[in-house]
């Protein structure tokens, strides 16, 4: 890199978005492209996501896959190259599986552990010498199934709280090298993932009587929150997990469907 496309790079924030395809990567995306930041977006299919960001000011696209995990550390890379530093990582990699223990598959078990729990861990291990030299920001997605109990969520719940642990973990041991990790814990979310479970009005109307705010989650609503802690200015903010539910997590709900 010249020296000059190296001092153009610092006038906005670095940030590498895995999982960038889906429906709260793609909208972390917009948020901070929005923000006149420069975004890696980071997913399985390179040209599903030229299509989705194609003409978006200041993204560019790498491909990672969680059965490779060099893969990781290459678009870590690529954006470090690119730019000359890296300020924030998010990792918006999931799955959806909804089967009670005795029918979900040792195969399919694995699945969910690696597309949550494994790909969380390769994000955190991947960009930690970035985020070192930046003091930046980590943000994992967890989800309100690690702090309650729903039925046909065992999968899902033991890989999104192994989320949870690794978080607390990480922002302990990563404190005194000045990078802040933390996690966001949605409630149920419009998003291509979850359609199967929203197909309906009847469907759409009891889902959002669970949540007291008494409607479903936007993409929107996450990223928010996942843009908030990775923006520099939260430098004193570290070892969270902060819960956009709609109360789901903490409060009962008087809501009828």
């Amino acid at each position: 890199m010249s020296e000059t496309n190296h001092q153009s790079s610092q006038s906005g924030s670095v940030f590498v978005i895995f999982g960038a395809s889906g429906g709260i990567g793609s909208q972390v995306v917009r948020d901070l492209a929005g923000r006149g930041n420069h975004i890696l977006a980071v997913g399985r299919d390179k040209q599903k996501l030229n299509e989705a960001f194609s003409g978006l000011p200041g993204v560019e696209f790498a491909e990672a896959d969680v059965s490779q995990p060099s893969s990781f550390d290459d678009a870590i890379a690529v954006a470090g190259d690119k730019w000359g530093k890296v300020d924030g990582v998010a990792n918006c990699i999931g799955g959806l599986l909804l089967k009670p223990a005795h029918l979900t598959s040792l195969d399919e078990w694995n699945n969910q552990l690696l597309v949550h729990a494994t790909s969380s861990f390769l994000v955190l291990k991947s960009s930690l010498e970035a985020l070192k030299k930046s003091r930046g920001s980590l943000v994992l997605i967890s989800s309100v199934a690690a702090a309650r109990g729903f039925h046909n969520h065992e999968a899902v719940a033991a890989g999104k709280a192994a989320v949870e642990g690794l978080v607390l973990s990480a922002a302990a041991t990563y404190a005194p090298s000045g990078v802040r990790v933390n996690g966001v814990a949605p409630g149920l979310v419009m998003t291509p993932l979850t359609s199967s479970l929203l197909s309906n009005e009847n469907m759409q109307k009891a889902s959002a009587a669970m949540h007291p705010l008494n409607r479903i989650g936007s993409p929107g609503d996450i990223s928010s929150a996942v843009c908030w802690l990775l923006d520099p200015h939260q430098s004193w903010i570290t070892g969270q997990i902060i819960h956009i539910d709609g109360g789901m997590s903490s409060i009962q709900s008087r809501n009828r469907a």
